[in-house]
């Protein structure tokens, strides 16, 4: 049992689907962790927002449930607490740091028609310059749609979700780089706002608040979410995948990490940023090259919508619990990965990054097990013409770490096996929150080993 003085560090995993708290000790031991769903909105046509109020009710809830479970375990309160999160996703907020408002899903599909008439000159350079690929996806469509419904950006300031978060608990109101690198705001090279963009959009560098490094102190609690966390030492630990590699130590410059949530996210680190023409080459397969959380590297972030399309595949087939998920898994393991259906019975699309819509098209009789098997081939050719792309710009990678839920599934790391170089499951269940209860405990105890 811990100490009840011990210290005692959090971290906060805003995801797309559920939003997670990991209370560690100093020695990396796993105290407490609780988990509520993400409270997204979610209207016609995909589209999916998230109010601030709820997002901060959804934290409130977080604390409050991890007091319980470390009540009859420690009196102390947390040391420190660090947040990560999904990219893409953010709050404008106003001068006294009220949201304006709503974050958008970074697979919310608004801001197509605004990013279609952005100034020729951005169209042609933002992947050069941003490291990303343009579409609805990144943060500067959401900002031009809202600026397009007579939102008036002048004034206002951008934060990234885990940015939100910590100003909330009481923190300072600033950007980390690895989650304004998915905004589309950042220019890769020089790591500053990007002068054209700024202009496009009709705002000023003013809308971005200072960038910082993630780990980095970021102020202490304040007593408003509670006395549990009033104190604790803040930061924002960056972008989700990022932050799940790093700690788990599997970002390594020959591997892939493999992060299987709502997204399926493929990382390669980088020492240098790999130059304009390159990330123009990379883009046009759908792969980032943005800052890592690690202070002066770089990574390439290749992704397809799997988990998002798994899931769906799951609803369809009236499933929405484990059991039901379990019994679907060993089904699956049942057949081969081909399936027993003649070629093309069943065809599957929508796993693409620019994509997500699950499309099927069934020219036989098939179990949800053969349409779940047809969605993981369907995910492996994009994941195989990913690596394709990368490994004309990197050296190809020797080995790869999965982690996430659906990395959980015998299915999902089957199908995987045929086009990841040695995968391997991480031993961790939560690498995200796990990894940002790291960055906190390093924020204040930088002299205690791993």
């Amino acid at each position: 049992m811990v100490s009840r003085s011990a210290r005692l560090h959090g971290g906060l995993d805003l995801g797309s689907t559920a939003i997670k708290m990991l209370v560690i000790a100093d020695d990396g031991s796993e105290i407490a962790g609780v988990q509520v769903p993400t409270p997204w909105r979610v209207g016609e046509g995909g589209t999916t927002d998230i109010v601030a109020d709820d997002l901060l009710g959804a934290i409130r809830t977080l604390i409050a449930l991890i007091d319980a479970q470390l009540a009859p375990l420690a009196s102390a309160p947390l040391a420190s607490l660090a947040v990560a999160g999904m990219g893409e996703t953010g709050i404008l907020i106003d001068a006294e740091g009220r949201a304006v408002a709503p974050g958008f899903a970074w697979f919310d599909p608004r801001g197509l028609a605004q990013i279609a008439a952005f100034p020729a000159v951005v169209r042609e350079e933002f992947a050069g310059r941003t490291g990303l690929p343009l579409g609805a996806q990144v943060s500067v469509a959401k900002l031009a749609w809202l600026r397009d419904q007579g939102t008036d950006l002048t004034g206002l300031r951008w934060l990234d979700l885990p940015e939100f978060v910590v100003a909330a608990l009481g923190g300072d109101t600033a950007l980390e780089l690895s989650l304004a690198s998915r905004t589309g705001l950042i220019d890769q090279d020089s790591g500053a706002a990007w002068p054209a963009m700024l202009d496009a959009l009709g705002v000023t560098a003013d809308l971005l608040p200072p960038l910082r490094g993630g780990g980095l102190p970021w102020g202490t609690a304040s007593g408003a979410f509670g006395s549990r966390v009033a104190g604790a030492a803040l930061t924002v630990a960056g972008h989700d995948h990022l932050v799940a590699a790093q700690a788990n130590g599997t970002l390594d410059a020959d591997g892939y990490h493999v992060s299987l949530g709502t997204a399926e996210v493929l990382l390669r680190v980088l020492d240098a940023p790999l130059g304009f023409a390159a990330r123009q080459r990379l883009a046009d397969a759908l792969i980032n090259e943005v800052r890592h959380v690690v202070p002066g590297q770089h990574v390439l972030v290749a992704g397809v919508k799997t988990g998002l399309l798994l899931r769906r595949v799951l609803h369809a087939a009236g499933i929405s619990d484990r059991a039901g998920r379990d019994a679907l898994d060993a089904a699956a393991m049942a057949l081969p990965l081909e399936g027993e259906l003649p070629a093309g019975a069943v065809e599957v699309t929508g796993a693409r990054n620019d994509d997500g819509v699950l499309r099927l098209t069934l020219h036989a009789e098939a179990s949800p097990a053969e349409i779940f098997l047809a969605a993981l081939r369907h995910s492996n050719d994009e994941v195989a013409q990913l690596i394709a792309a990368m490994d004309r710009e990197v050296t190809p990678a020797t080995h790869s770490t999965l982690t996430g839920g659906w990395a959980g599934m015998a299915s999902v790391r089957r199908a995987r096996a045929e086009v990841l170089p040695k995968p391997s499951l991480s031993t961790r269940e939560q690498d995200v929150a796990w990894g940002a209860a790291d960055m906190a405990r390093r924020l204040v105890s930088a002299s205690v080993p791993s």
